[in-house]
């Protein structure tokens, strides 16, 4: 934690020169020795890499028509793209509830990248320590029951459907008494907060769906706010600098709580830390108070040693890949540990098995997930600048393909060239192509713009989904069983949810 100024505390100088060093040692490693060094610790942890729990639709009929007229009814609101910034309605409709979100402590994430991986770690964390989780996170990768966790698993559809029946009819009072009718992600949103009240939870994990400070999220006082790192994303709607969206999202630091930060860009993390001044808290920072001392690549993910706010976490297995998976478990691993009274309350760690154990059962839908084999398929919801360098970086670290073909579909609000620029390096050939969402890039467009990153040579287009897939998957088998080359799904969620279940998951 931040050291109070009358105490004595390490030279943070000192510190950060610590972190830049093994960075830099990190950054010469030879992967295949590190895979090699790792892979007999990778040997003792659970077998199998653990399994991504994504919900299919309902087997009972009448329950996957119940829940279809659900679906229907809530897309009927504004979509999530859709916003007028306050928490008037959210704030009216939980008055009506009776205020459930504060019934329970909880944990709130804002940041760019990394929000829902973190969110799932610190559940696993928490639940690992005999705590009843409840878990708000968006969007969803297949089903919107994804959205509402208990105890480490998506709500059953028959809850989901009973709690929305639950609301239903303080949501219409809602309605008619503002100038704007609760919107879809409103509504959701008071669902998992009226669900984990009635379980009743121990601690909610809660995402926000954008920025911070009127994200319908934000009627919770969180005792830790977990900041992972600010990027350019949503700029129409969050501003188009790193502190312009620093200050949206610093939004959810609230009086007196804990502020875990990611390392993150100077100017947000000024703003950040502006903040925490104003209301008294207190700041935990990434590579200072804690962060990653070592990650070695191992078999399906990574070994990892991580400081915390209470000491070294030593011979941490995590089967994610990707060096930002390991500084989300770090900022996991201190959010956690700050709900738990370390660095403020006592210097006790936590249990080394325990979190051992839950690391290693964590599961992330849809990041850097293997969905197939002869060739790999590998989907990864990437859907902005920074995510897409991030997966780059990850794939040729985890899988190293000799040659890699993309199977793109964007968003079009989205930096789509700037995107296409950090895959570039990576792919052989890209297969552009379009989801089924309203907010799709139009396949013909985003081919026009990758041909100019990626030269016409390089570029196949296949608007309908399923042909995409079937043609990058036929590239990619070109070389002959072999030799290595592998498919990345990527561009956006939706993209990644409905290849996921094209190719047979879920």
């Amino acid at each position: 934690m931040s050291e109070r100024p009358d105490s004595a505390g390490p030279d943070p100088d000192d510190t950060f020169d610590e972190f830049a060093e093994l960075v830099e040692e990190e950054t010469r490693r030879d992967p295949d020795l590190a895979v090699i060094e790792a892979g007999s610790r990778t040997l003792r942890t659970q077998g199998g890499p653990p399994q991504a729990d994504v919900p299919a639709r309902p087997a009972d009929p009448e329950v996957d028509k119940a829940l279809r007229e659900v679906e229907a009814e809530l897309a009927t609101r504004w979509g999530e793209t859709k916003l007028e910034p306050s928490v008037d309605r959210i704030s009216a409709l939980m008055d009506v509830l009776g205020e459930p979100q504060r019934s329970y402590p909880s944990i709130h994430i804002t940041g760019t990248n990394g929000k829902t991986s973190t969110a799932r770690m610190i559940e696993a964390l928490l639940g690992a320590f005999d705590l009843r989780t409840g878990r708000y996170t968006s969007p969803h990768v297949q089903s919107v029951t994804e959205r509402i966790s208990l105890d480490g698993a998506p709500v059953s559809a028959e809850r989901f459907i009973e709690t929305y029946q639950d609301v239903k009819p303080y949501v219409e009072m809602v309605d008619a008494s503002q100038e704007y009718r609760l919107s879809f992600f409103e509504v959701l949103t008071s669902m998992a907060y009226a669900a984990f009240a009635d379980a009743p939870v121990d601690v909610a994990v809660v995402e926000v769906g954008m920025g911070g400070a009127w994200d319908a999220t934000n009627v919770i006082d969180a005792g830790v706010a977990v900041v992972t790192p600010i990027d350019l994303d949503h700029t129409d709607r969050l501003g188009g600098t790193p502190a312009e969206i620093a200050t949206e999202k610093s939004g959810i630091v609230k009086q007196d709580a804990t502020v875990i930060m990611a390392q993150q860009p100077v100017e947000a993390a000024q703003v950040l830390l502006k903040k925490a001044v104003e209301v008294g808290a207190t700041v935990a920072r990434e590579g200072l108070e804690f962060g990653v001392l070592d990650r070695q690549v191992a078999v399906g993910g990574q070994m990892m040693a991580l400081r915390g706010l209470g000491g070294e976490y030593s011979e941490v297995y995590l089967p994610l890949h990707g060096a930002h998976q390991a500084h989300n478990a770090a900022v996991a691993l201190a959010a956690v540990e700050a709900f738990f009274g370390v660095g403020s309350q006592h210097a006790r760690p936590l249990d080394i098995d325990t979190v051992r154990k839950a690391f290693a059962s964590v599961a992330s839908p849809g990041r850097m997930e293997v969905v197939r084999r002869s060739p790999t398929v590998v989907l990864d919801a990437a859907h902005n600048p920074a995510g897409a360098r991030a997966a780059a970086e990850t794939i040729g670290e985890a899988f190293q393909f000799s040659r890699l073909i993309g199977v793109v579909g964007a968003s079009g609000d989205k930096n789509v060239r700037e995107l296409l620029e950090a895959f570039e390096p990576v792919f052989a050939e890209i297969v552009v192509t379009q989801n089924s969402s309203h907010r799709a890039m139009d396949a013909d467009a985003l081919a026009a713009i990758a041909v100019e990153v990626f030269g016409e040579e390089r570029v196949q287009v296949e608007p309908r989904l399923p042909d995409a897939l079937e043609a990058a998957i036929t590239l990619a088998e070109e070389e002959g069983e072999f030799a290595g080359g592998g498919v990345l799904v990527t561009g956006s969620v939706i993209t990644v949810g409905e290849a996921r279940l094209l190719l047979g998951k879920g």
